[in-house]
């Protein structure tokens, strides 16, 4: 658990509020396999809604928009909470994220709209990637050609999270083009049922995750453009820190929920006439992920601190370091998970499994682990 001693006395009770939440939704495994049909399903509209009656997905939205007027921090003990508790909201960090653009870019009426659809419990997407451009999503060709009051878009859209849940999808496309190939990028808020737009979803380990946007002769009005036209990728590349602090948050809530399912095994688990964890070589184990999990906490925190006092501060090392650390060890402490817990954690009726699948592409989505690593290097000059 976090050492809630640390934080004020309104955070403090904010997370035990999270904490009794996802405990009573779905606090036994029984509950929560029959949220998620057997982990197939990642998401649930109900506990969605809820929250949302709560007042809790916007808590870091500013009340003028429907939300609570807190800051990133409380947003990040939202996300790391839920994830803790196992509660399937999958579109909770993806919402958040997305919206991030809007709050800093949108138009007063786009953010009376947009963020209060969200504080209202609608999911927000945000459709990047295509079949060619993954890392490289400055090579995008979904375009958006612009008639009159209008534009067309036509192209497609892949490993979109959330879309098939979402109200709307914040797609970027080309409608322009420049020396560079990030500019003349464009981002526009689309319906979800608007015609011509088609989502199919893509099998994967994790269940409902992502899924295949097809954009096919599929117009909305110029005032849904966000920001300005052909300047959306330096928006996105301005929202990144919270993107990626949202991440680690999200991955230090599995990572702290697969320790501690590990660790309840090996103080239970007996073998040779003693528990399992008693064992030199389990101990030590143990001991590792512990001091990992701890310098991921410091990291997350650290970085929550700093944008709670400067929001529009840039912190693209820490955030780098952030996706990169925490991913890559809620990875590494879900493997060890199952091997501490052996053929029991293989089996449904432990969640380490389903720890294991939902961390295990961790480190590939929302910037690879060695885009991250680029990224820190080039921040030393390198």
């Amino acid at each position: 658990m976090i050492p809630t001693e640390e934080m004020p006395e309104h955070r403090r009770e904010f997370v035990e509020s999270l904490r009794g939440f996802a405990q009573r939704e779905c606090g036994t495994r029984e509950q929560r396999r029959a949220l998620t049909d057997d982990d197939r399903i990642t998401h649930s509209p109900e506990l969605f809604a809820k929250l949302a009656g709560l007042g809790w997905i916007g808590c870091a939205i500013p009340e003028g928009y429907g939300g609570g007027g807190g800051r990133i921090g409380d947003a990040c003990l939202l996300v790391e909470e839920m994830a803790y508790g196992k509660v399937p909201l999958f579109g909770l960090g993806v919402s958040l994220v997305s919206s991030t653009v809007v709050e800093r870019f949108g138009t007063e009426s786009q953010k009376k709209d947009i963020l209060g659809g969200v504080c209202r419990g609608e999911v927000l997407a945000t459709a990047i990637s295509e079949p060619g451009t993954g890392s490289d999503a400055g090579s995008m060709i979904c375009r958006a050609e612009r008639r009159g009051d209008r534009y067309v878009i036509n192209g497609q859209k892949t490993w979109i999270s959330c879309a098939h849940i979402a109200s709307r999808i914040l797609v970027l496309c080309r409608t322009g083009s420049g020396g560079d190939k990030h500019d003349g990028i464009t981002m526009l808020d689309v319906p979800a049922d608007s015609p011509g737009l088609e989502i199919r979803p893509i099998a994967t380990l994790g269940g409902d995750e992502v899924n295949d946007v097809y954009l096919t002769d599929v117009e909305v009005g110029a005032d849904r453009v966000i920001g300005t036209e052909g300047g959306a990728w330096h928006q996105i590349m301005r929202c990144l820190n919270t993107d990626r602090l949202m991440c680690g948050s999200m991955f230090l809530g599995h990572a702290r929920r697969a320790f501690d399912d590990a660790l309840d095994y090996v103080r239970e688990r007996e073998q040779f006439g003693r528990p399992i964890g008693s064992f030199q070589a389990i101990r030590h184990r143990i001991a590792d992920l512990a001091t990992e999990l701890e310098c991921c906490r410091l990291l997350v925190r650290d970085a929550a601190r700093k944008l709670d006092l400067e929001p529009d501060r840039q912190v693209p090392r820490e955030a780098s370091m952030i996706k990169l650390k925490v991913t890559e060890t809620a990875k590494r402490i879900a493997i060890e998970g199952m091997q501490l817990m052996g053929g029991a954690g293989y089996t449904l009726e432990y969640d380490m499994a389903r720890h294991l699948r939902q961390s295990i592409v961790s480190t590939v989505y929302a910037g690879t682990s060695e885009i991250q690593r680029e990224i820190i290097g080039r921040s030393y000059g390198l």
